[in-house]
């Protein structure tokens, strides 16, 4: 299926490698033009070199989406790039430790929250000329339903929560905005993917009770559902969270 994404203007973030590498990997195989931002910059520039490889065109962005400066060159580089912007996947977050309770919550907040808005906001003017524009947050299924550490359950269904809010209100300028909330993935890397090969009588057990399809998920089953999400193909897809975790959530809606 042609899903209309060819010469779209397409930014990934935490794009050097797991989901969202292979979100990006996606997008371009559809055609749309990527700019990849992550911290890391020899991993991010291995990452774009793979994805060229296949005639795609690719900008990098080393930058910290915590950083409100780095968050505005994101989005400016994007336009500058690719002239324009149409679609928009904030996947950078994750957990955070320290000893302090509340620097968790703050510092998790910032990452999953803050700098999705931030982006989106930015990002809006561009996203509505385009038309036809697209945002879509990685959430979890564990901002769905109780479960992984408390800072992270919490930000993630107030990540959840945001993207519905501003669906609504953002569609009447033409930019549909959504979430996809994956399950466990193993990827090299990875949490779970270290733990494949750690401890694998442990994943095996956690498996045959958590995940009905029987096995971890894989990054590219994520990219494509997103590269789904942000294409014209999924019109009609507003402010929907959309569960990829063969079986393993609980909830019912």
């Amino acid at each position: 299926m042609d899903l209309g994404l060819a010469g779209k203007s397409a930014v990934v973030t935490g794009a050097s490698r797991g989901l969202g590498k292979a979100i990006a990997t996606a997008l371009a195989a559809e055609g749309a033009k990527v700019t990849l931002a992550a911290r890391g910059g020899e991993t991010l520039a291995e990452t774009a070199d793979a994805i060229r490889a296949s005639g795609a065109t690719v900008h990098t962005v080393s930058a910290d989406v915590t950083n409100a400066e780095d968050c505005a060159r994101i989005v400016e580089e994007a336009v500058a790039a690719h002239g324009g912007l149409d679609i928009l996947v904030n996947n950078a977050g994750g957990g955070y430790a320290a000893d302090d309770v509340v620097e968790r919550f703050r510092v998790s907040y910032e990452l999953n929250v803050v700098s999705a808005l931030r982006l989106m906001e930015l990002a809006k003017p561009h996203l509505a000329a385009s038309g036809e524009g697209a945002v879509v947050n990685i959430s979890s299924i564990f901002g769905r339903e109780s479960g992984g550490a408390a800072q992270y359950n919490a930000n993630k269904a107030a990540q959840i929560g945001m993207t519905k809010a501003y669906a609504l209100d953002w569609i009447k300028q033409g930019i549909r905005v959504n979430s996809v909330a994956p399950g466990s993935i193993a990827f090299e890397g990875g949490s779970w993917g270290r733990r494949l090969v750690e401890q694998p009588e442990e994943m095996a057990q956690f498996i045959a009770q958590n995940i009905a399809a029987g096995r971890f998920g894989r990054a590219e089953e994520i990219g494509e559902v997103v590269a789904f999400l942000c294409s014209p193909r999924a019109s009609w897809i507003v402010g929907a969270t959309l569960n990829v975790d063969g079986g393993q959530s609980r909830s019912n809606i």
